[in-house]
């Protein structure tokens, strides 16, 4: 009994391509567009996340100076109507840190709150500043 010879269809798959035959699946798969989804994707989602970062420590920022405003007005009405005492412990309350400037130009009671506030680790401390003014009692 004598060997069969390689049948060609399996000598064909096992002979290494001519460059003159064309490309080679790996020269395809690295020329084609799969894959490039993937990474679009990894580009655009850590810059979504960024934008999204920034934008809540936009509203963060606005939020506390929003109740530092508030604080002044109380702190303003306060001590325009001669209840000073109580001013230190509604600032504990609504802006803890805060540090108070009282001026009266003629009719009107000024307060101007300064406040350090830490809108996060990246961004770090921000000094934010509230006034607001009140017409004194009786006037």
């Amino acid at each position: 009994m004598t060997c069969s010879p390689v049948p060609p269809r399996t000598a064909r798959r096992t002979a290494r391509r001519s460059p003159l035959r064309g490309p080679t699946p790996l020269l395809r798969a690295l020329r084609g567009d799969d894959g490039s989804v993937v990474a679009e994707f990894a580009v655009v989602v850590p810059a979504v996340v960024a934008v999204v970062g920034a934008a809540l420590i936009g509203v963060g920022a606005g939020v506390q100076a929003v109740r530092l405003a508030d604080a002044a007005a109380v702190a303003a009405r306060q001590t325009a109507r001669g209840d000073a005492a109580s001013v230190p412990g509604t600032l504990a309350a609504l802006a803890p840190g805060a540090v108070i400037a009282t001026t009266v130009d003629g009719e009107l009671t000024c307060v101007h709150l300064t406040r350090a506030v830490s809108l996060g680790p990246l961004v770090g401390p921000v000094a934010l500043t509230g006034r607001s003014c009140a017409p004194q009692a009786g006037g």
